[in-house]
């Protein structure tokens, strides 16, 4: 069993369950005196009696982002470029038995969106695919990184899992990013939800991001989609992978996303829908826990709902974004995984960021001096 797998089984003992139940608000109320949170902290931060201290704290959480990262707000964009897909995921738009109309772009196709994110004033490209071993091979992700890396400064990647030698072919290439959500922590439920495909190996997807590090890879970004488990208990394991990454790949900067399952086909129930009050508990005990690392809020949730969770520790957004490859210049021509719920251009995105009081951030990124700005 490795490392992240441990961590994993841990947090299946009784002690565990003890503290995500806690009722003792102040026993919470304590762990907000702390400068350092540890584990059990983290748990007691996502326990019932956190819910009644929750306005304690998002406004610690705030304080603590506003003291780290100040007031910027990077801004992003996903590129797909295939929705072919070999998985079964039931929850999924891109699943392999789904009547679907599949695009993969080529080369040229790519450059295309990314000029047309570049004239967007995008500077940080996502680029995104489904489990299509022929559209989204190594060879052509190196090709399309060095090219688009002439119009973008930075440009990530949200494929799935890869090998160590392939993430290193990748930095190469430019990549300075490597986005891999776990979906859901638990082996069982995990099995259920992935029944086919690359993407049922539990294991090989939870240590993907270890081999990134290991790569180099500058920035990793991991997560739980938010609906397939009980969103304490996968809070808790988000936190600490997150937690052992930070310590192990020092040198690369970590950060969490934030998607929550809420468009998904007709043949497929969210087993644990989450509510809006739930995804500010979770967010604000994550940075309360992680000081250092950055959350990820994307195109998922509305304009309003977004515009109150940045102040809770949101470092990083989405403007713009198109879910079907091709999207920008051919919107329609191909199926989206799922349905965006701000539609608001880049533009309008970082006007109402100003408006709040913080400032969106094209371009924190120079891989002359190597790294993210803090």
């Amino acid at each position: 069993m490795n490392r992240i797998e441990e961590i994993v089984d841990q947090t299946q003992s009784s002690d565990w369950e003890r503290l995500l139940k806690n009722r003792d608000e102040a026993l919470v109320r304590k762990i907000l005196s702390r400068p350092r949170k540890d584990a059990r902290d983290l748990a007691l931060l996502l326990s019932p009696a956190a819910d009644n201290t929750l306005e304690e704290i998002a406004r610690y959480a705030h304080r603590v982002t506003v003291k780290r990262f100040g007031r910027v707000m990077q801004l992003y964009a996903p590129l797909y470029i295939s929705n072919f897909c070999v998985g079964g995921c039931p929850y999924c738009g891109f699943r392999s038995d789904r009547s679907a109309q599949r695009r993969r772009l080529t080369i040229e196709e790519v450059l295309q969106e990314g000029g047309l994110l570049t004239q967007s004033g995008m500077r940080h490209i996502l680029l995104v695919s489904g489990e299509d071993p022929k559209g989204a091979s190594v060879a052509f992700l190196a090709e399309a990184v060095t090219k688009l890396k002439q119009i973008a400064p930075s440009v990530s990647i949200e494929v799935p899992p890869l090998k160590e030698a392939d993430y290193k072919t990748l930095a190469t290439a430019g990549v300075d990013g490597v986005t891999l959500y776990q979906e859901t922590y638990d082996p069982i439920r995990y099995a259920a939800c992935h029944p086919s495909g690359p993407k049922s190996d539990y294991t090989y997807r939870l240590t993907a991001l270890d081999r990134a590090g290991r790569a180099g890879i500058p920035k990793l970004t991991l997560g739980a989609l938010w609906g397939l488990g009980p969103w304490r208990l996968e809070a808790l394991r988000l936190g600490l992978h997150a937690m052992a990454l930070e310590r192990h790949y020092w040198r690369s900067h970590i950060a969490l996303g934030m998607p929550r399952l809420k468009q998904v086909p007709n043949d497929f129930s969210i087993p644990y829908p989450m509510d809006d009050r739930s995804l500010v508990h979770v967010i604000a005990a994550l940075r309360a826990f992680l000081p250092d690392a950055g959350l990820v809020l994307s195109t998922r949730e509305p304009p309003a709902l977004r515009d109150k969770l940045v102040p809770l520790g949101i470092t990083q957004v989405s403007a713009g974004s198109k879910t079907e490859p091709g999207g920008y210049a051919a919107p329609g021509a191909a199926t989206d995984q799922f349905e965006v719920s701000d539609h608001r251009t880049p533009a309008e995105v970082a006007d109402r960021l100003q408006r709040l009081g913080y400032d969106p951030v094209w371009k924190d990124w120079e891989p002359t001096f190597g790294g993210m700005a803090p």
